[in-house]
């Protein structure tokens, strides 16, 4: 299934239907007085959170959903029927935002969340409200008012435990791979990963959801290569874990531009809680590895751990470090 994790629509609830002019006509009953039902409400628009769906692709292709109108009142005091609601399915974890996608509207963070979006239209009144001491006989009714109507943004933020952060190419899909079922493609040129990735993390009896995103670079706070899209989708998550490739010359550097593209982006989830793992450490000597984790540690004030995706070293200790933050942020304890 294709990834989409956010998609503009139109949404139109159906308008009220129309009250009706009737009058009681029988043998032998001259003047029955007014009958007219009246007309039925129209459907709302509603947006509903579901489970086992992790894509927006179905907004893709249709962008404009209408509701159903009510139906006019008939005779004999019938009333219409309310128009049909509408109802939008989206991943849990969606937000909609008003067409300047900026405003939230509502957030649905939890399955079987739902909101009503547009309210259907109110039915018009038949005939029989109309009649009065002075007025027996009233031939008016009610009209059904309009549905509301507007354009939305629907934006997708994955729900996940830890959110996998680095520079492309720094072993983030790697590190998913050995550690999970997730398959993400891996390969050895940066931007492998075109949009994000979950995978679930069997540790000590407990599981938790880790969440890759693509490669963050300089001016992802801005959007630069996408950031403020993939960026949203670790917002939620309770801990960080920030991988950086031992390889780089220059490791204090890229740990300090993923750093400040955070805070640039947001002092949330800059102050989030943070592992950092010196990555792909079989490609290093032992002298090495110590000189650059040492540089890390004096420049970060953290304790660093050298792992190696590939040959999984290192890699347990790092996920009992996260599951003792996800328990944390769920009030378990390990």
């Amino acid at each position: 299934m294709k990834f989409l994790d956010q998609a503009k629509i139109f949404v139109k609830s159906g308008a009220g239907g129309d009250g009706c002019v009737s009058f009681r006509r029988e043998k032998y009953i001259a003047r029955g007085g007014p009958n007219g039902g009246d007309g039925g409400n129209g459907g709302h628009i509603i947006i509903r959170a579901i489970d086992n769906l992790n894509t927006l692709i179905d907004y893709r292709y249709q962008q404009h959903f209408k509701s159903e109108r009510g139906h006019h009142g008939m005779g004999k005091d019938r009333s219409g029927r309310k128009g049909e609601d509408l109802i939008l399915e989206v991943p849990a974890g969606t937000q909609v935002l008003a067409d300047d996608k900026k405003t939230v509207l509502f957030d649905l963070t939890k399955k079987d969340d739902e909101i009503i979006l547009c309210h259907g239209g109110r039915g018009g009144k038949g005939n029989t409200h109309f009649k009065t001491s002075v007025n027996r006989a009233p031939r008016i009714a009610g009209s059904g008012t309009l549905g509301e109507e507007m354009w939305i943004w629907l934006q997708m933020k994955l729900i996940a435990d830890v959110g996998l952060l680095g520079m492309p190419n720094a072993g983030k899909s790697t590190f998913l791979r050995s550690v999970s079922r997730a398959r993400p493609k891996v390969a050895d040129y940066p931007f492998t990963t075109l949009h994000p990735q979950l995978g679930v993390i069997y540790v000590a009896e407990h599981e938790y959801v880790v969440a890759d995103i693509p490669g963050l670079i300089e001016g992802a706070h801005m959007g630069t290569g996408l950031g403020t899209r993939f960026l949203g989708h670790v917002e939620r998550c309770s801990v960080l874990l920030h991988i950086i490739d031992a390889t780089e010359e220059d490791v204090v550097e890229r740990y300090k531009t993923i750093r400040g593209e955070l805070k640039k982006y947001s002092d949330d989830l800059s102050n989030r809680p943070e592992i950092i793992a010196l990555n792909k450490i079989d490609a290093l000597t032992e002298d090495k590895i110590l000189e650059k984790t040492s540089l890390l540690e004096k420049a970060t004030g953290q304790k660093i751990y050298p792992i190696s995706a590939v040959a999984n070293t290192g890699v347990r200790v790092v996920l009992e470090e996260l599951l003792k933050y996800v328990l944390k942020e769920k009030g378990e304890n390990k």
